[in-house]
């Protein structure tokens, strides 16, 4: 049996006051929200990037986000990548072969928001992108195994669930089984956080596997997807043009709006059978 890698936060919820309009009148309590604090990462030759983000996995955050800038490939390409003692809230990576097309590859803004991880960048990383090898024809999964995949991933989402303000991703196996689970104020670093986990591990490219995430599908998400080879990307909520246009150009099958036996289907519809051993999966 797969062991489910849940992540381990440094700060999942803050407690704060508040006042709370019910029907019975106004009362005074404690309510817990997500915590977002910056997070600073430095990579020799670049500047410094700034990310809010939900402390905890940060070492997989920084990870992942080197792999979606193309700056990295596999878990050897790190010198080091560790928290400063002095300092939790400062990543330090140094590349085994460090290289000025590489580090050109992380060109930003000093600052990430939460919100929006490609908000703040000079220009889109698409060069990364090109010449990657075509994604594997897997995985295939059938309406019923697709549909489960929101709710499977919704009862591990355990800071959302104290909180209601936390984005969560996903990993599933072809055979419908969740590995792992991240989440974080911002849906990028979720994603970041999961695939970051994903290269740390050494199990990329993640050929067979399909991800799922607890909000829309921007162009920044597919990308990443992309990146780490995930085949088969899966959201509660809508993609945007562009993820769908990133999707059928790089193969990608998208679904959109996944909700138990309800779904949309935007690119790549042949991974998705009703058959539980479609034709060709052999």
């Amino acid at each position: 049996m797969t062991s489910l890698s849940q992540g381990e936060g440094r700060i999942g919820g803050a407690l704060v006051d508040i006042l709370a309009h019910e029907n019975d009148g106004v009362m005074s309590r404690d309510d817990q929200v997500a915590v977002e604090e910056a997070l600073e990462i430095r990579l020799a030759g670049v500047e410094p990037v700034i990310t809010m983000r939900t402390p905890g996995n940060d070492r997989e955050l920084a990870a992942g986000l080197m792999l979606s800038e193309g700056v990295v490939r596999h878990p050897r390409d790190f010198q080091t990548l560790c928290t400063l003692v002095d300092q939790p809230d400062v990543i330090q990576i140094q590349l085994r072969r460090p290289s000025g097309e590489k580090t050109a590859l992380l060109e930003r803004s000093s600052l990430s928001t939460s919100a929006c991880g490609v908000c703040g960048k000079k220009k889109l990383n698409l060069e990364s992108m090109q010449g990657l090898p075509p994604l594997s024809p897997g995985p295939w999964m059938t309406r019923e195994q697709l549909g489960s995949l929101a709710a499977r991933m919704q009862e591990h989402q355990a800071l959302f669930a104290c909180t209601g303000g936390l984005h969560g991703a996903a990993l599933f196996d072809a055979r419908g089984e969740m590995l792992a689970i991240r989440e974080d104020v911002g849906r990028h670093n979720a994603l970041d956080k999961l695939l970051g986990w994903a290269l740390l591990n050494d199990r990329l490219p993640l050929d067979d596997h399909a991800v799922m995430l607890s909000g829309r599908v921007s162009f920044e998400l597919m990308q990443k997807c992309i990146m780490a080879r995930v085949p088969l990307v899966c959201a509660v909520s809508a993609p945007s043009s562009y993820a769908v246009r990133l999707a059928r150009e790089f193969g990608v099958t998208l679904v959109g709006f996944l909700r138990a036996s309800r779904f949309n289907v935007y690119a790549q519809a042949q991974r998705i059978s009703d058959a539980d051993n479609p034709s060709g999966s052999g």
